[in-house]
């Protein structure tokens, strides 16, 4: 007999609820579920994937090493065993360990509950995340202005009446930096009783076509847009920052100072919005009405990414939005990790590169594959890979692959063999996602309503498999013990789980919430950024001396004009979610999705039709792409999604070593990155295309 369960989907960042029906271990069906406090019954593509997770046949179930180039399964016990051996050699011979951290980590609160045990044991100094390739800039503003690096305020959908989006696609997303599931009926909402929504971006996306507005924009130029949009705020007079004026530092009287050398003409032909636009889009944020300004991975992964995400919330108090109904509000989440977890780092580090930004302990991404790759005695030499595949997320793909094979142990902790699990030494999987349970620990906080929604595990976990928390644990536990050191107990993350709700101000209990199964509802966000700021004075730190400094070098900047080539821009389907999809074959079925997006005029000088293969060159690589001619990209511009790139030698993954296609990353160049943050550029890169080689020599 059959049997429903209600779950939240951990895939993304929207945690939608689901509807799981099952009978005995067979999936029968997916279904969004009305009833939950946060998604209102909807469901995306994305969910019916956990099914293709639990049940696909590529997947590992037992550790695995490489035996003279082939996987061989061995015992858990003999696994953590020989790690804890190898990884004790090498460190005897002063050779460097690192941590990369994948983005599937941040869906699992059991491996943010285990991994700083695993992080001391290791004795981990080079710590590596997604988030360098993503969402840093972010973190640098809001650890500079608010005090803590993941005091994050969103737009307030729900109640909004003018909403700008620029570089993002929350349509595809369900959000990104703001939990929003359902985006599209609630933009729709907003546009039913008279609100309007605007897109900025140089692709008309999925949002776009939604949006009441749509405006082109030069890759890699919005700060120049944001700097016009803030400094027609305050040449019009509609500055109000009366609600925030006593939680604001004197910095404030910094900014328009700051402003005045810009000439709103000189931005425009920069970023290619009108003046006119640019003071529509400040009049509006500005008006009578709650409005906000959101800006996501456009904005961030580009020079000037972090000076970016300064001056949108800059706009938000300007215009009077930050801390309003409607405007963008900062969450009160059920479990309150800003008030349970240290506020973060921001600092420089050594690299091999020199100093660059190290912010909440993690270097940059764009040095990884030189700290393997360099001669001398600080060479990493023993990597560990949590859940991630970096060969395929972070710039130069393709030299990461050469500086994988140069390490004396890898360690992958993944479910499959992948573009980067290949190259490791020993592959450690976790269970199926259905065998563990899960609790939005990193999206409570950056969701559009205040809530709870605990899942418990569906199936039992077969016998010999283990979760990701333990993996974690058990290695850390057997590395301490070669170390000599003393061994602590494991503390189960149910355990932590419980403890840190009740320890939040809300003060539920793992039990109420586990009794909810369609979540609870905490209520609309408010006003209560004044009781939230964890900067020394509780005072918003409105211009920190970095960002006025990176004011100045844009300005500069100015002079220096894009040369005359493409640019190469990212993009997402809601079909994918980064790199490890990919093996789905309901997600996969369909028109191929991996194409360069070019548009008429682009294609017809240089000879190409739609379906076409072209060579897309950048200053790192080559790749052969087949050509989308299409409109929704701007002129000068051209579009490869992000995810793909899995028909590499020895990867094992049968649904996406079916389907051609290359990696966006491949092109991507390590050699530039934000100043601010470290962040990667992965926007803008400049590309030449021409007719594939084999299609010119055919004619």
């Amino acid at each position: 007999m059959s049997q429903v369960h209600a779950r939240t989907c951990h895939i993304c960042e929207a945690n939608c609820g689901v509807l799981v029906e099952v009978e005995g271990r067979e999936i029968l069906s997916i279904k969004g579920n009305p009833d939950h406090v946060l998604s209102r019954g909807h469901i995306c593509p994305k969910a019916t994937a956990i099914a293709d997770l639990q049940d696909d046949p590529d997947r590992l179930h037992r550790p695995v090493k490489k035996v003279d180039g082939q996987w061989q399964e061995i015992g858990w016990e003999q696994a953590f065993s020989e790690i804890a051996s190898k990884l004790a050699m090498l460190k005897g011979e002063g050779a460097k360990p690192a941590m990369y951290m994948g983005n599937p980590s941040a869906h699992d609160y059991g491996i943010s509950t285990q991994i700083g045990q695993l992080r001391r044991a290791i004795g981990l100094k080079n710590i590596y995340s997604a988030s360098t390739l993503d969402q840093i800039p972010h973190h640098v503003v809001q650890y500079h202005m608010y005090g803590h690096v993941s005091l994050a305020a969103v737009p307030d959908i729900d109640r909004c009446q003018y909403l700008l989006i620029i570089g993002g696609n929350p349509a595809a997303s369900n959000g990104s930096i703001w939990t929003v599931p359902d985006f599209k009926k609630r933009a729709k909402e907003m546009q039913a009783r008279d609100g309007q929504m605007v897109v900025v971006d140089p692709r008309r996306t999925e949002t776009a076509k939604l949006a009441d507005a749509h405006h082109f924009v030069k890759p890699g130029t919005d700060t120049a847009l944001l700097i016009g949009i803030l400094k027609s705020l305050f040449d019009a007079g509609s500055v109000d920052t009366s609600r925030l004026d006593d939680i604001l530092d004197d910095s404030w009287a910094k900014i328009a100072p700051a402003l005045a050398g810009f000439d709103i003409e000189r931005l425009s032909a920069h970023c290619g919005i009108s003046a006119a636009d640019m003071q529509n889009m400040a009049s509006e944020l500005a008006a009578d009405q709650p409005a906000a300004i959101y800006g996501r991975m456009g904005v961030s992964v580009c020079e000037f990414g972090t000076l970016n995400q300064w001056l949108i919330q800059v706009i938000n108090i300007a215009a009077g939005n930050l801390d309003r109904v409607g405007g963008t509000m900062v969450p009160e989440p059920a479990l309150d990790t800003i008030n349970l977890v240290g506020k973060g780092s921001v600092r420089m580090a050594d690299t091999v590169r020199g100093e660059m930004p190290s912010v909440m302990s993690e270097l940059p991404m764009v040095t990884f594959a030189d700290e393997m790759l360099r001669d001398d005695e600080e060479r990493v030499r023993s990597l560990f890979v949590v859940t991630g595949n970096p060969v395929l997320s972070s710039p130069d793909g393709a030299k990461l692959d050469r500086a994988l094979e140069t390490l004396d142990l890898m360690v992958s902790f993944d479910m499959y063999v992948t573009a980067t699990s290949r190259h490791a030494d020993y592959i450690l999987p976790p269970c199926g996602p259905l065998e563990k349970d899960h609790y939005p620990f990193f999206f409570g906080p950056l969701a559009i309503r205040n809530y709870a929604s605990y899942s418990p595990a569906i199936f039992e976990m077969p016998e010999g498999e283990k979760a990701d928390w333990e993996i974690i644990a058990e290695l850390a536990r057997e590395i301490m013990a070669q170390n000599g050191q003393d061994i602590p107990n494991i503390r189960e993350p149910r355990d932590v789980l419980d403890g840190m709700l009740q320890s939040s101000p809300a003060g539920l209990t793992l039990a109420e919430v586990e009794a909810a199964p369609n979540g609870i509802d905490l209520g609309a966000l408010r006003p209560c950024i004044a009781d939230r700021l964890r900067t020394d004075d509780r005072k918003i730190q409105c211009a920190h001396p970095d960002f006025l400094i990176e004011l100045e070098r844009f300005a500069g900047s100015l002079e220096n004009e894009q040369a005359d080539a493409l640019r190469l821009i990212g993009r997402r389907h809601v079909r994918q979610n980064n790199s490890w999809l990919s093996n789905s074959k309901r997600l996969q079925k369909g028109p191929n999705r991996c194409t360069m997006m070019m548009n008429p005029a682009d294609a017809a000088d240089r000879g190409l039709a739609d379906g076409d293969m072209a060579t897309v060159e950048s200053r790192v690589n080559s790749v052969d792409i087949t050509v989308e001619v299409t409109d929704d990209v701007m002129a000068g511009v051209v579009s490869i999604p992000h995810g793909f790139g899995h028909r590499r030698d020895g990867v094992k993954l049968s649904v996406a070593r079916e389907n051609p296609n290359v990696s966006l990353n491949d092109l991507t160049d390590p050699k530039s990155y934000d100043r601010l943050s470290g962040n990667a550029i992965l926007n803008a890169t400049p590309v030449t295309v021409s007719k594939a080689e084999e299609l010119v020599a055919a004619e």
